[in-house]
């Protein structure tokens, strides 16, 4: 009986190597077909590679100026977007609809409010209550730097773009500026000043969500557009602008 489980030992010893080779071989098996079904797979296709409006590189978010301000252009913030737009239109509404004045306003305004703070102080007495609390007001001077820097450097940045195209040098950059100014031309005498502000503020509002939401659509579709404008533009010029005499200082220049 000794010997018999002494022989029986090795046997199974023997059987539980050869089973743990099986099993090895078929794990090795299965992961060397796993990689083979991985390199004979086929690589996802790439996107093709669109060209970006105007040829930005960056976000819309970083294109705008980053920071809250640009939050709001793309109603990061839907509470104060919303509020702004609906102040903007309320005083549209107001000024063109109603036909409003801001003077009066201002003025009805502070009628209101000094009425409303000198009723408040005299009556505090007889009701037994505190008086209001008027805090000092005044304008702190850093905002108001700041606003008058940037519209400093976007009127500089305006005076340069038609310095540029009253030069000459550029072609393309003149009949641009032309016909920019030729369409604020037609707006302007189709709407006054106010209503092209608060349609210039409504476009600045709605525009960029609309593009962030489908800026390959848009950006296809730009692509193709420009394709056809450089197009019509080269036969322009081959017709036309190339037939036009160059003047003299231009000559005396290349020579």
């Amino acid at each position: 009986m000794a010997e018999h489980t002494q022989d029986s030992g090795p046997v199974t010893e023997s059987m539980m190597d050869k089973i743990t080779e099986k099993l090895h071989g078929h794990d090795s098996s299965s992961s060397s077909s796993d990689s083979d079904n991985e390199k004979s797979s086929p690589s996802p296709m790439k996107k093709p590679e669109v060209n970006r409006l105007f040829g930005r590189q960056k976000t819309l978010h970083e294109v705008l100026g980053g920071g809250k301000r640009a939050d709001m252009l793309l109603w990061r913030n839907k509470k104060n977007s919303s509020v702004l737009l609906g102040g903007a239109t309320s005083i549209w509404i107001l000024f063109e609809l109603l036909d409003y004045h801001l003077l009066s306003l201002l003025c009805h305004c502070l009628i209101l409010a000094l009425t409303i703070l000198f009723v408040w102080s005299n009556a505090s007495s007889f009701i037994n209550k505190s008086p209001p609390r008027i805090p000092e007001v005044s304008i702190p001077e850093e905002p108001v730097i700041q606003f008058a820097t940037a519209l400093r450097f976007e009127i500089n940045r305006v005076l340069a773009v038609l310095r540029d195209a009253a030069t000459g040098r550029d072609l393309k950059k003149f009949l641009a500026v032309i016909t920019s100014l030729w369409v604020l031309s037609i707006m302007g005498s189709c709407c006054n000043f106010l209503t092209l502000f608060f349609i210039g503020f409504v476009l600045l509002h709605t525009v960029p969500v609309f593009y962030e939401k489908y800026d390959d659509q848009v950006d296809k579709f730009a692509e193709k557009a420009m394709a056809e404008i450089k197009k019509q533009y080269a036969v322009f010029d081959a017709k036309v602008l190339s037939k036009i005499p160059k003047g003299p200082f231009k000559d005396k220049k290349r020579a």
